[in-house]
């Protein structure tokens, strides 16, 4: 599937109070939804899937900078996952470019452990 066509949506800059029931409300007002996913370990930023492509864009275009459980939020389509039921690919946004495909349970967990290394790198709060 290509860019143009990702149904998942990047939230980031959610801070650690980002509330799935808010991001629910707020997003759904552009179409459907298929998940929301809301990271807590790291916290900081999470995912949507919509039904249909175009409601996903005009999410990303209309939400992007806007304020979201209490803070300013990033907003940006994700890269799909190359394979049916979510396994491999993923990621979005600036700081999580995701990774090639497969590799399934336990690929997801070393990506989330890279993940949490970065944001703390960036933060300053690892040395």
């Amino acid at each position: 599937m290509s860019r143009e066509q990702s149904t998942r949506v990047y939230i980031g800059d959610l801070g650690s109070g980002g509330s799935k029931q808010e991001l629910e409300r707020e997003f759904e007002t552009f179409g459907p939804l298929k998940s929301v996913w809301v990271a807590r370990n790291p916290p900081g930023f999470a995912f949507i899937e919509f039904e249909d492509p175009r409601d996903a864009d005009d999410a990303v275009r209309e939400m992007d900078g806007r304020h979201v459980c209490g803070v300013r939020i990033r907003v940006e389509l994700a890269k799909n996952s190359s394979k049916p039921g979510g396994r491999g690919g993923g990621g979005g946004g600036r700081y999580y470019g995701g990774g090639g495909g497969g590799g399934g349970r336990y690929r997801r967990r070393y990506d989330l452990l890279l993940l949490s290394v970065l944001v703390l790198i960036i933060l300053g709060l690892y040395v």
